[in-house]
């Protein structure tokens, strides 16, 4: 049974109609709201709680996606051989679990940085497997020609939430403190679990494979990747982009703090800023595949993804906030471009016995860099300043647009619908 064949009939009227994916849908808006708030109150709590360093505040963001190099692999692997949506509740009531934690330690004075760590690279591996599986589940609740409006909507949702819980964290930790944050992350994983839960639509049974065959999935999933021209380029393009642009955001917080003198508030504020045009580009990213090719759009998505980054580095208090506002706007519109095609295009091409495999193959290049470029950051921070490490991760930011040149890309106007025959 082919996993077209277990979602329902699409409902008059798109998207909108289809109960299961407004469940799905909700329960990952709400979840991101909430990771985009500990996006900011992490390290706020770390800076302005516990008085953490640069360097320190910067291993933070690099514990949290460090598990996609330690276990990546093999979790792509056993998602292809487990029941998607109980991989997914897991790991959110997990995740509240380990987000519930931080405050609990910090009525008992307990808190620590290695504690903040801990809850990082726990929520970390957590979100391995659920991204892993959701990346798999969503073509189950959609049928193939669902999956670009699907996924517009789910990243223009995922978007928004970069604007909005940056903007709550501020507002809550100006109120009432950082860590107070912290509870309302974990409220939104439990909301999450509920409306997973609620999904009516039937998974396929998962393939049974004995355990010795582990390591000949993990090569099947990378071999499929490596030697397929148009995922390798985008991998790639996905690993250098990421690495800039987390190196940057790693130490960001703490720069607009101790640089630019920022309240928390103001702080959540311009993030939330920078983030916007992301929602825009999620609401517009189909509609230039549709129009100019999906491979012209993927290109203006990495123009505008790279060079406005060096804009940041300009930055100074007062009226020279305005450059890093317009160029996190102009990053954010690439990005949400190249991620509704990137991601559309992957569930579509790869076989889908395969793709769990192929996906967290990509996600080891792509977020594999994040743990490397968030210690590089803060080594550069700690070392010459934190405008210098933010100079240089932006720079390289920069540069990323032309890996996006390399192989049969540049070629082309639309991408394929289907590997070529071997």
């Amino acid at each position: 049974m082919t996993a077209a064949t277990t979602s329902p009939a699409a409902p008059t009227g798109g998207l909108l109609r289809h109960r299961d994916f407004r469940l799905l849908w909700a329960g990952q808006a709400v979840s991101s709201v909430g990771s985009n708030v500990t996006t900011v109150a992490l390290p706020l709590v770390a800076v302005a709680v516990l008085d953490a360093g640069t360097f320190q505040v910067a291993v933070l963001t690099a514990a949290a996606w460090l598990p996609w190099l330690l276990i990546g692999l093999p979790a792509g692997a056993w998602v292809d051989r487990l029941p998607r949506r109980p991989v997914m509740v897991t790991c959110d009531l997990l995740c509240a679990l380990a987000f519930l934690s931080i405050p609990l330690a910090a009525v008992l004075d307990r808190l620590t940085v290695w504690h903040l760590l801990l809850v990082a690279l726990g929520a970390g591996t957590a979100r391995v497997f659920f991204e892993t599986a959701d990346q798999v589940y969503l073509p189950v609740v959609l049928r193939p020609e669902q999956l670009p409006e699907g996924n517009a909507k789910l990243q223009a949702t995922q978007t928004v939430s970069y604007v909005v819980g940056p903007g709550i964290a501020g507002l809550i930790a100006q109120l009432t403190g950082a860590v107070a944050a912290l509870v309302l992350d974990a409220a939104t994983f439990l909301v999450s679990a509920v409306c997973l839960l609620r999904i009516r639509t039937v998974e396929p049974r998962a393939r049974r494979t004995d355990r010795s065959s582990l390591r000949r999935d993990i090569a099947q999933g990378l071999r499929f990747l490596v030697r397929d021209p148009y995922l390798r380029v985008l991998a790639l393009f996905g690993a250098a982009c990421n690495m800039g642009l987390t190196g940057y955001q790693a130490v960001l917080v703490d720069f607009l703090i101790r640089e630019l003198r920022l309240a928390p508030g103001l702080v959540g504020v311009l993030v939330a800023v920078m983030s916007a045009g992301g929602i825009v580009g999620a609401l517009l990213a189909t509609a230039l595949a549709r129009r100019y090719g999906a491979v012209r759009a993927l290109l203006l998505g990495g123009a505008l993804a790279g060079p406005p980054a060096l804009l940041i580095p300009l930055a100074t208090p007062g009226v020279g906030l305005v450059w890093p506002a317009l160029g996190g706007l102009l990053i954010g519109l690439g990005v949400a471009i190249g991620n509704v095609i990137k991601g559309s295009f992957r569930q579509t091409y790869t076989p889908h016995h395969l793709l769990g495999r192929v996906t967290v193959s990509m996600h080891l290049l792509n977020y594999g860099t994040i743990p490397l470029a968030a210690v590089l950051a803060g080594a550069l921070g700690a070392r010459y300043g934190v405008r210098t490490a933010i100079e240089v991760m932006t720079a390289w930011l920069a540069l990323t647009p032309l890996i996006l040149l390399m192989g049969p890309l540049r070629r082309r106007r639309d991408l394929p619908a289907a590997p070529a025959a071997s």
